[in-house]
């Protein structure tokens, strides 16, 4: 690969080298206006971040007049201001599904690595220290850390550190129908097989010493936006009540509005988490911020038993990030907003299945609220991916972006199953008409982008080859580790 002169030049260490960044000079609602001009319409506000779309003034002045009173303190001075104060009692008031605490710290990998400390404190603290075994999803994502990385079961961001990673993690199958159901099972028998896989999972690992079981409620950027069959977190949570184990709930993708409830597991029919990571929709992407919701019983076997939380970090709590964050919420309630992300969820879902799903490499269609995805078929009529080094999810993406959209494309091959999808995200605030614009646009690039594959299948089918294209686009058998 020919390195672009730019990544020499700048003094960043950019996350890809594959092309030159685009250099956004303003960002206003959905619309980012490049150095050239062009203006990309951003229905993805990064992964699922920026819930009230770019340039909020109320946003900007709450800051200015926090950084104005108090504009840091270190949580662990033994120091408290009004700002965190506010905001974890505006989340927390209702004490939804028994969680009452939070702890604020910066990024969704950060809610996780203190998720698991705090875990393994709550059951020493109950004198089971033996419970040091946790369970995760296949293809799940739950951060970039090391600790992040050990609680997901993604295979290509976790290979180079295998050697710094727990064998304290085990994996079961996600809750992924399109793939994972096979021919002659209903829902609920689909459920009911995952339900077991679990309690196998426990029996094997000897169920006195799980310590927790973690899953995306609604699976994020791995899997892209998938929603669990009805009963799922029903069976999930009835196997951790069964052996005492915590179930803990990411939604720092799927949360804080943005599946149409304040909390995705709401949807769910179960009594809540009893630990749920929050992110990204907390604070709409101002300022960093994430949040580790806890519940009652968890604080006071710690407060009453160890006396403190082991461990914490310098911008825990940061005043100025909970400042924003809150306003984020207060617009959030005061303009009803989270009626608009059902109101529109049903727009885009509408849109996605009537002008994308029919596409010939189109292979599902799937989300909630203003969660959805798009993911692409070799074949759809038997659900064959693209081959493995066929990145075919980026060349959409980049596609969209030439047309004027900025889509979400998967990140990588996660294993068991090879992914290719499109994302869309957009901020609380959407129109129907941003919506309608968006998914044109989408589509005009996949039109563009399948018609290779296409071509080359017509080649086939006609008994010919088509040199240099049909070797790229013959279907492989799915991939499983």
């Amino acid at each position: 690969m020919s390195l672009d002169p730019f990544f020499q030049d700048s003094h960043i260490f950019h996350r890809s080298f594959s092309h030159k960044p685009l250099h956004v000079v303003a960002a206003d609602g959905l619309t980012l206006t490049l150095d050239d001009g062009r203006k990309i319409l951003d229905v993805t506000g990064g992964p699922a971040v920026a819930c009230l779309g770019h340039n909020q003034p109320e946003v900007a002045k709450a800051v200015l007049d926090q950084l104005s009173k108090v504009g840091y303190l270190f949580s662990g001075g033994g120091y408290s201001e009004s700002a965190t104060e506010e905001l974890a009692s505006l989340l927390l008031k209702d004490t939804p599904g028994g969680l009452s605490k939070a702890i604020f710290l910066n990024s969704g990998s950060e809610a996780t690595d203190a998720t698991i400390k705090l875990v393994v404190q709550y059951w020493n603290t109950r004198g089971q220290p033996q419970r040091r075994n946790f369970i995760a999803r296949k293809q799940s994502y739950h951060g970039n850390t090391l600790g992040g990385l050990s609680m997901s079961g993604h295979q290509s961001r976790r290979a180079m550190y295998a050697d710094f990673m727990t064998d304290r993690v085990s994996f079961v199958d996600p809750c992924y129908a399109y793939r994972c159901k096979l021919d002659n099972e209903t829902d609920e028998m689909y459920v009911q097989r995952l339900k077991q896989q679990l309690d196998d999972e426990f029996q094997a690992l000897s169920p006195d010493t799980v310590a927790a079981f973690f899953a995306e409620t609604i699976a994020g950027s791995t899997l892209a936006c998938v929603p669990a069959e009805k009963g799922y977190f029903q069976a999930v949570r009835e196997v951790c009540d069964k052996y005492g184990a915590l179930l803990v709930l990411d939604e720092v993708m799927c949360g804080m509005g943005r599946s149409g409830t304040m909390h995705a597991w709401q949807q769910e029919g179960i009594r809540g988490p009893d630990i749920q990571t929050i992110g990204k929709s907390l604070g709409g992407g101002f300022i960093p911020l994430s949040a580790v919701l806890v519940h009652q019983q968890i604080f006071d076997s710690i407060a009453n038993g160890s006396g403190a939380l082991a461990g914490g970090h310098t911008f825990q709590a940061h005043p100025v990030s909970c400042a924003a964050a809150l306003q984020v919420q207060k617009i959030i309630r005061r303009d009803n907003l989270l009626e608009n992300v059902r109101r529109m969820g049903v727009v885009l879902e509408n849109l996605l299945k009537t002008e994308i799903a029919p596409l010939p490499l189109v292979g599902n269609v799937r989300g909630r609220g203003l969660f959805w995805a798009v993911e692409f078929m070799l074949d759809k009529s038997t659900r064959t991916p693209f081959p493995l080094g066929d990145d075919v999810s980026t060349r959409i993406k980049d596609a969209a972006l030439e047309e004027g959209v900025n889509v979400l494309s998967n990140m990588g091959f996660a294993g068991m199953h090879k992914i290719d999808t499109a994302a869309i995200t957009p901020p609380f605030t959407v129109t129907e008409g941003e919506l309608v614009e968006a998914v044109q646009r989408l589509k005009r690039a996949i039109v563009r982008v399948s018609k290779p594959y296409l071509a080359a299948r017509e080649t086939v089918c006609n008994g010919e080859k088509a040199l240099g294209v049909v070797e790229t686009v013959v279907p492989v058998n799915e991939v499983s580790v």
